[in-house]
């Protein structure tokens, strides 16, 4: 459902929001203890900055930190960092386009299901992948009324 990119910056958010507060890390530290190639890394890491999710210090003491609490980055906000979702190029029901203008008969129920999808996104945070007693299932919090996130807003 995600992209590798995505993951990766998952990953490099968890890990920055688990150095004290303020502290900033290179990227390279940041590749080796991922796992991830550095240069890609880096990519990603100031697709965020951009973003504003991380904040990124240059310099020799340079490096990257949270640019908010890790309560306040939802996994929705990292995987659009890398682009919008994007629209099949084709109709469900044929090789037509298909948009809100000109709908086929399947379209508003099926961006209801994408929608759906992108709800857990929406409502889980950094800080609540970090906290391990903050998930229990509940249906309403695919709809993101309920949850972690959403008590919080």
């Amino acid at each position: 459902m995600l992209s590798q990119t995505t993951e990766h910056a998952i990953r490099a958010l968890l890990f920055l929001a688990q150095r004290p507060a303020g502290e900033t890390v290179p990227a390279t530290r940041i590749a080796a203890a991922l796992g991830a190639p550095a240069n890609y890394l880096a990519k990603t890491l100031n697709a965020l900055a951009r973003k504003g999710l991380i904040a990124s210090t240059r310099g020799p003491a340079g490096g990257f930190r949270l640019g908010r609490p890790a309560d306040r980055i939802t996994l929705a906000e990292v995987d659009g960092s890398f682009g919008e979702a994007r629209p099949a190029a084709v109709c469900l029901l044929g090789d037509r386009p298909c948009d809100g203008r000109a709908p086929c008969a399947a379209h508003a129920r099926w961006a209801v299901v994408c929608d759906q999808l992108r709800a857990p996104l929406r409502a889980t945070t950094i800080a609540d992948l970090l906290d391990a007693h903050a998930f229990t299932f509940d249906a309403g919090a695919l709809a993101g009324t309920h949850g972690p996130a959403a008590r919080a807003a």
